[in-house]
């Protein structure tokens, strides 16, 4: 087991990141989407370590394994968790992946940290560039949608769950043991850390972050029938607004393309990390 201190509490008591490191060859890190931990991406870890890849998957505070405090849930102490990282493990030339609101820490990183040490990125089902309604997002959720939300976490957070990963996937294209296992990943969150990270996604739009990305080799995958962060309000929108991207729509395809899309989405995964940077990518794998 590996853990990482990034910070301490207002008691002096530490914060620490659970992570895995896994495999040899170019680094790739995954960030999770909310309300599960670094185990989502069981597949992908397996092809990419498989691929010739060292894989490393950490739990966002709050989740998983690792520590749970009270407050730090912004995007902004996201990041910096993430740089703690990258730079305790001196990692170079890193592929960073992030899934739903994962994909946004990508961008935030980018933004916030001028993408040091990071060589590429790709976006899966991402939150960006803004979850809530606004002038520029019409379709986007208003804030009673997020107050239903946050009730119904704090009524009875495990039925909530179960309603969520109904949204997440096709349950029809995941047998019952695999949904029994995706509902089972958010169990050890914190209660506090769903509710702070709620909030934070309805409260943060990214536009002037994807403004600011570094133009890197990128990968935008989204699903034609995404119920969670629409195609056209999220993938679209982030597709537009970083015009060095390869946009890759998986027609068909709910949110939960880890799940239901892993083989294609691990081979573009994989077809991502081997383009050299000067490179553009390879085509599609469909």
């Amino acid at each position: 087991m590996s853990m990482l201190q990034v910070e301490t509490d207002s008691l002096g008591r530490p914060i620490e990141l659970y992570y895995e490191d896994i495999g040899y060859g170019p680094p790739v890190v995954l960030l999770h989407g909310w309300p599960f931990d670094h185990t989502m991406w069981e597949e992908q870890i397996f092809a990419l370590a498989s691929g010739g890849c060292r894989v490393i998957a950490y739990d966002r505070r709050g989740f998983g394994k690792s520590s749970k405090p009270v407050d730090g849930y912004n995007f902004n102490r996201f990041v910096d968790d993430l740089k703690a990282l990258l730079d305790a493990l001196d990692l170079h030339d890193v592929t960073l992946v992030g899934f739903s609101m994962g994909a946004a820490e990508v961008v935030r990183y980018m933004s916030r940290h001028l993408g040091q040490r990071i060589t590429r990125f790709a976006l899966v089902s991402a939150i960006t560039p803004s979850m809530a309604k606004s002038k520029d997002n019409p379709e986007g959720a208003d804030e009673a949608k997020f107050d239903d939300i946050f009730t119904r976490i704090r009524a009875d957070r495990f039925t909530y769950i179960d309603q969520f990963v109904g949204q997440l996937l096709d349950t029809s294209s995941v047998n019952a043991a695999k949904l029994a296992w995706i509902k089972s990943l958010a169990e050890p969150a914190s209660r506090i850390a769903m509710l702070g990270c709620v909030r934070a996604f309805a409260e943060t739009d990214f536009t002037g972050d994807m403004a600011a990305a570094i133009n890197l080799p990128s990968l935008v995958i989204h699903g034609t029938e995404d119920r969670i962060a629409p195609f056209a309000m999220n993938g679209r929108r982030t597709s537009d607004l970083l015009p060095g991207s390869i946009f890759r729509p998986y027609e068909g395809a709910g949110h939960g393309l880890f799940a239901t899309h892993a083989s294609m989405l691990n081979d573009d995964l994989l077809g991502l990390v081997r383009t050299p940077p000067s490179q553009t990518l390879p085509p599609p794998v469909f």
